[in-house]
């Protein structure tokens, strides 16, 4: 894609925060500013609020998100999800996998300079902090090189003890998602010796936390994240993504005072672009590995394209076709492709929720029981029955035989109590007349009932004497 422009391709054969050694360069970005850094800010607010926030939402007495991997208990905008619902998740993920596919083919890696969880703590929160106590980019290289003082000291001090302190907060914020509120509150209002795996947790995530924002910091994006490795095979030509516009900028030349600018492009080499940049690189030299679309390379651009009478947008959110031939954004085959898939997936996954039943009724003949002649030329066999209640109502639950004619006992009483959110186990026997045999096995069908109301019908099987009849 960056054949068109004129820096040498170097920069393809090493990593910008690696140098030739093996040695990591630890980046010093300067402190970003413009419409697009406050419009990132304003998105990071909501993002943020919603996360803290939560945990702590009820509907109807349940927790608006729970993630109990632990105990396999899920909660979604007030849905309740059990292992019996696999097949949702798995085509959630899929949907997801689509859509990010998508998205992607279209507008590049704006997600991870938007949304992302490690862009936004990193840049918003603990790359705001560090500003606020070690000031911008050259007092932070030249406090890093000076020898230590007392000022050196507090400085660092109150910078990772705070980075330590956001860290413990994210990690208790993240285990109540997975435990929930009150478990949390639990574990840290009690004696520590009585929650010792929970306080382990917690100190876990927030050592992980700390470590990754305090020092690892850019590597997340660039080493772990599989996601810019993937922009390979999901970007083209027309995929909008922070793109240098190399036919108005080349060749670049610096403004002299004094003296008449021989015919260059709109570049005037301030190399403020890659001052800004989170992740160290020139965005000058074409789409990159490492740039998570942060638009920061934009607003400092902007900023000197004003100072010099130039026209904005020698960086912005562009495709390499639209820069090259000044193509607008084409809907190609591959994104109608992708559209229609992710539109039928998310129709099926729409259609399985709507028509979710509210319990998961499992009903399986008792194993090394045979079938019983009883009174009357009846024939009697024995089942179990298994209730697990996805709903947050508690339900007394009765079974009717659908088909064919005949009767149901269940052991115990006449219903079986689930309570809500819980699952509830019991037997009960089927009386058929021999007439309603059809040979060894004849097909079942059971009303689970709460009242008048179905919730949900189970086909099984019935065994009876070879002759049948």
């Amino acid at each position: 894609m960056s054949s068109e422009i004129k820096a040498p391709e170097s920069f393809r054969d090493k990593v910008s925060t690696i140098d030739e050694q093996g040695k990591r360069i630890w980046i010093y970005p300067k402190k970003p500013r413009g419409p697009l850094h406050r419009a990132r800010a304003a998105v990071s607010i909501l993002l943020l609020a919603f996360l803290f926030a939560a945990p702590f939402i009820k509907v109807n007495g349940q927790p608006l998100i729970l993630l109990n991997v632990l105990e396999r208990k899920f909660i979604l905008f007030g849905l309740a999800f059990w292992p019996q619902d696999l097949h949702l998740f798995a085509l959630t993920m899929i949907a997801l996998i689509v859509f990010i596919i998508l998205f992607t083919a279209v507008f590049g890696r704006l997600w991870c300079g938007w949304a992302c969880p490690q862009i936004v703590f990193m840049e918003m929160v603990f790359r705001k902090i560090e500003y606020w106590i070690e000031g911008d980019a050259h007092q932070q290289r030249a406090l890093n090189k000076a020898p230590w003082s007392a000022g050196k000291f507090v400085k660092k001090a109150s910078k990772h003890a705070v980075f330590y302190g956001l860290s413990f907060l994210i990690g208790n914020i993240l285990l109540a998602y997975i435990i929930g509120v009150e478990e949390l509150f639990k574990i840290i209002t009690d004696p520590p010796g009585q929650h010792v795996a929970g306080l382990t947790a917690m100190i876990l995530f927030s050592g992980l936390f700390y470590f990754i924002f305090a020092y690892f910091r850019e590597q997340a994006c660039t080493m772990v994240c599989p996601y810019g490795r993937l922009q390979g095979v999901l970007l083209d030509p027309n995929s909008i993504v922070v793109m240098y516009d190399f036919q108005r900028g080349e060749p670049r030349g610096k403004i002299k005072k004094g003296a008449e600018r021989v015919p260059l492009g709109h570049c005037v080499e301030c190399r403020l672009c890659v001052q800004v940049c989170p992740t160290g690189i020139d965005i000058r030299d074409g789409t990159q590995l490492e740039c998570v679309n942060c638009a920061a390379c934009i607003d400092a651009c902007n900023e000197v394209m004003e100072r010099v009478n130039f026209p904005k947008g020698l960086i912005r959110y562009a495709s390499f076709n639209g820069v090259k031939s000044g193509e607008k954004l084409k809907i190609t085959p591959r994104i109608v492709g992708y559209s229609a898939l992710l539109l039928a997936l998310v129709g099926l996954l729409s259609f399985l929720l709507l028509t979710r039943s509210a319990i998961e009724a499992t009903i399986l003949r008792t194993p090394g029981v045979l079938y019983q002649e009883v009174e009357e030329g009846k024939i009697q066999n024995l089942y179990n029955l298994k209730v697990a209640n996805k709903s947050f109502d508690r339900l007394s639950v009765h079974l009717k035989l659908l088909e064919p004619p005949g009767e149901i006992l269940l052991v115990g009483g006449e219903q079986l109590n689930v309570p809500e959110d819980g699952l509830a186990e019991s037997v009960f026997f089927v009386k058929l007349p021999r007439a309603q045999l059809r040979g060894v096995q004849t097909p079942l069908r059971i009303g689970v009932y709460d009242g008048e109301r179905l919730l949900e019908t189970v086909k099984t099987g019935f065994l009876g004497p070879a002759g049948g009849r």
